[in-house]
This record gives C-alpha cells, sequence and structure tokens, in this order.
C-alpha cells in the first residue's frame, strides 16, 4: 500500500495499463478480464487486477496530466515492482493522414516539459517508448486491420491550449498527435530500467474539428486495449 494506491504488494500484476480516466479502468478491466478484482480506489482512481489469456494484468487509472501520470507510475515502478507499463488513452490528431478512430503507436514524446525537467535540468532529453513493445504493438494492430500510425508525438501540459503558432510547428515537424502524458511516463521507465508504451486512440482533430461520437468511443477504445495486451504478451 502507498499513499495513492490503497492495493497489497500481490494484488499489483507485472505489467499495468494506464487509462487517465478510472471508469474507462473499470470498462477495460470488465470487457477484456478474468477474475477481475478492484485493487485500488484511493481518490477514486481505480485500479483493477485480472488475467487475460493467463496472464495477470493490472489497469490503473493515472488521472490526466503528466504531474499525475508520474504520481501513480512512481509508486508502480518503486513500490511494486512493476515491469511493463503501457498507456491506452486518446489523443489529438494533428497530421492530414491521420484519421478519427485511427491508432498511434507513440515512437518517441515531444514535450514543452515534464516533471523530470528538474532532474534532466539543461538537457533535452529525448523519451522514446520501448522498441520490442512498439514493434509487437505494430504487428497486432496490422493483423487486427487497424489503421495504425508510427511517430513522434506531443504531450501537452495544457488541454486548453492557446499556442496556434506552436500547433503549426508540431503539424510542419511531422507530430502524429497530441496528449498529455505519455512522455514523462518514457522518463520513469528510461530512469527506471523498465518497459513503457503508448497506446492512443485519435478521438478528436486539430485541423479538422472532427471528433468521435461518445457511443462510437467504446468500439475504438476496444481495439486500442486489445492491441495492448497483445504487445505486452504477444
Amino acid at each position: 500500500m502507498t499513499i495513492h494506491i490503497g492495493a497489497a504488494k500481490g494484488d499489483i500484476a507485472p505489467t499495468v495499463l494506464m487509462p487517465g480516466d478510472p471508469y474507462r479502468a473499470r470498462w477495460a478491466a470488465e470487457k477484456f478480464l478474468s477474475d477481475v478484482k478492484l485493487v485500488n480506489e484511493v481518490r477514486g482512481m481505480l485500479g483493477f487486477t485480472g488475467t487475460w489469456n493467463g496472464n495477470p494484468v493490472t489497469i490503473q487509472g493515472s488521472g490526466m496530466g503528466m504531474p499525475s501520470l508520474s504520481i501513480y507510475a512512481n509508486e508502480l515502478i518503486t513500490e511494486y515492482d512493476t515491469q511493463t507499463l503501457i498507456r491506452i488513452g486518446s489523443c489529438g490528431g494533428m497530421q492530414k493522414s491521420v484519421g478519427i478512430r485511427d491508432v498511434i503507436l507513440a515512437q518517441t514524446a515531444t514535450s514543452i516539459s515534464t516533471p523530470s525537467r528538474g532532474i534532466f535540468k539543461e538537457m533535452n532529453f529525448a523519451p522514446a517508448a520501448n522498441f520490442d513493445l512498439l514493434h509487437k504493438a505494430f504487428h497486432a494492430a496490422e493483423a487486427k486491420g487497424t489503421t495504425t500510425h508510427v511517430g513522434n508525438i506531443y504531450s501537452s501540459d495544457v488541454f486548453y491550449d492557446e499556442r496556434p503558432d506552436l500547433n503549426e510547428q508540431m503539424t510542419r515537424h511531422g507530430i502524429l498527435g497530441v496528449e498529455m502524458e505519455a512522455a514523462e511516463l518514457y522518463n520513469l521507465a528510461a530512469r527506471h530500467g523498465r518497459k513503457a508504451l503508448a497506446v492512443l486512440t485519435v478521438s478528436d482533430h486539430l485541423l479538422t474539428g472532427e471528433a468521435l461520437p461518445a457511443e462510437d468511443r467504446e468500439r475504438s477504445f476496444g481495439d486500442m486495449v486489445e492491441i495492448a495486451l497483445e504487445a505486452a504478451f504477444g
């Protein structure tokens, strides 16, 4: 048990999927896992452990933004010895070639700042995904016939961005999509020698203004969860 995670040491699996929304964690656990057990509800940040094809898996909400994710990822790694952490979440598309419902596999994650900035000081560290997870996720997505993009994403500090000039530069430099957590997850994984990946569903688009209707989100997010599980255990 930690300050923010109420689970006993044996209740957290070595592989953890991390959606931002705790209710999405519950949905994913109930839909994809067997023998599901609620292992955390501290501050309403739900976590569940079960099995997928006989493999133990925890799905733990991380909240919104890098500071929130950093708390949960740090405790999962240092107190529960989690080895593999996969973010499953939504993102905004930033390229014309990226469509609504497509999946983005974040090979690298650009940011203005992260909670790790104080450690890196003047260094511009380039956080990247674990290649083994990335490779397996890509092939899992191909096998499912899911339109998938691999490349750089932007992890933003803010949701209500008022920097159109910055978005223009991100698009100009090939950033596939924007979200709020992956860069710090990759930083922590690098620091502690763990595997990390972000598997993201495009739910809206910054260029076209399109957005995924609420009733369609579960079906589209289901592909993302299956790809993450195949990456972890395929």
